[in-house]
């Protein structure tokens, strides 16, 4: 007998591990996407604030990205290449030298890994270990940078560390700015580094994210990033900077870092960074911390020529002048206004985050799940995060016209008026 996929979901409670997350929020089957938009099987359509948790930045099978990934698949190129030169290999390298890289004056070198953030991470911890021969990493509270060993440990969500089944080592979590209320983080660091019995050992690396994306938005300022910079330069350790959620244009700018003028030893990038949602991590070391030895640190999907072609076409797409990045603070005003009237409507809401990574923080997880939940139900997709999940978190794509950016507002808006009112 036939699956019926429009109403038969059986299969995945029969089947899928029980680790599964966001379905259980979205209890429907998606079968098409374009641009802004998701359509189930029953031919219901949803505007995407989700955006793949931000690995959709320019939203879903966009149209030049997608030809050009049709005619390498026709044309017999290559499909899987370890990390063999290949050419589209150097169309991303050569694109990423020209529009990303130099523009920024960053001479980074790039490493490929696998194709997961928490990889990206992985490596940039092992390369500020080996770089420096120390073992302590600093992170911050509410920080997260993957579930995998290393990665957890910098995680500071306990539910998260209590899957490893085992304890996390190697690192020493540090108040982010305004963690509590009255304390300057980066003074209290300083002082704890500088004090022989501050009970930190000296660092290998100081890595934080200038968002925090799944810890709540909470939004570093300039201060503070510099703040951070110049303890890592001053007592031997390398800044390493998570762009991985907050980067390829989510805060406005390509780097979520580059206009605080720091320049990071090491910036983890992944999620929107293939530009068509494929696999794809990408690690920017500079040269004198570029000591990997060949295959020190590697992975089979290293090669992802798929990833490479399309993260081609996404930078020369919307990076190539500031055409893009105009656009994205016109949208930062919008999405900023629209916030705010969901936060009038809860007693001590208010605004996080920055660019197009803001929300609202509505006080409890219970009222921001119940926010989200009759979102869904209106057409909208849309996730919370936080320490308690209080945060109602809008990763709309970049590239949303304004009347369809404007539709999934106004549905959040009315959604946050019946909840609040019933």
């Amino acid at each position: 007998m036939p699956f019926d996929t429009a109403n038969d979901k059986s299969i995945f409670v029969r089947r899928e591990s029980e680790a599964r997350s966001y379905c259980r929020g979205f209890d429907t089957i998606f079968t098409k996407a374009s641009g802004s938009e998701l359509f189930d099987a029953a031919g219901n359509r949803y505007i995407d604030f989700l955006a793949g948790c931000s690995s959709l930045n320019y939203g879903h099978n966009d149209p030049d990205m997608k030809q050009a990934l049709v005619d390498h698949l026709m044309g017999d190129k290559m499909g899987h290449a370890l990390d063999l030169h290949t050419d589209t290999k150097a169309d991303f390298l050569a694109a990423m030298e020209e529009h990303i890289l130099k523009p920024r004056n960053m001479d980074h070198k790039v490493m490929f890994m696998g194709p997961t953030g928490a990889n990206a991470v992985e490596a940039a911890l092992k390369i500020a270990r080996k770089a420096t021969g120390r073992q302590n990493v600093i992170a911050f509270t509410n920080g997260f940078h993957g579930v995998t060993m290393g990665a957890l440990a910098a995680t500071g969500n306990g539910y998260h560390r209590g899957g490893a089944g085992m304890l996390t080592q190697g690192v020493s979590r540090v108040p982010f700015e305004n963690y509590a209320a009255g304390v300057d983080a980066v003074a209290l660091l300083d002082q704890m580094l500088t004090d022989p019995s501050g009970g930190i050992d000296p660092p290998a690396a100081i890595m934080l994210e200038t968002v925090q994306g799944e810890g709540g938005l909470n939004a570093a300022s300039p201060e503070f990033v510099r703040g951070v910079a110049k303890l890592a330069k001053k007592h031997g350790a390398l800044l390493i900077l998570d762009d991985i959620q907050a980067g390829c244009g989510r805060t406005g700018t390509f780097f979520s870092f580059e206009e605080m003028g720091v320049n990071p030893d090491i910036v983890t990038m992944a999620k929107s960074v293939s530009g068509f949602g494929l696999p794809m991590a990408v690690l920017l070391v500079r040269p004198e911390y570029d000591v990997m030895g060949p295959a020190e640190h590697n992975g089979t999907f290293r090669g992802n020529t798929h990833a490479f072609l399309t993260a081609t076409v996404a930078i020369k797409k919307f990076w190539s002048d500031d055409t893009f990045q105009r656009s994205l603070a016109d949208k930062a005003v919008i999405l900023t206004t629209a916030l705010q009237d969901v936060a009038n409507m809860v007693d001590g809401a208010f605004l996080k985050g920055r660019g197009i990574m803001q929300g609202v923080d509505v006080g409890t997880g219970e009222l921001a799940s119940a926010i989200c939940k009759r979102c869904f139900a209106k057409g909208l997709v849309i996730e919370t995060s936080g320490n308690e999940d209080q945060v109602v978190k809008v990763l709309a794509p970049l590239t949303t016209d304004e009347k369809t950016f404007r539709e999934g507002l106004n549905i959040l808006i009315e959604a946050a008026r019946e909840v609040t009112s019933a």
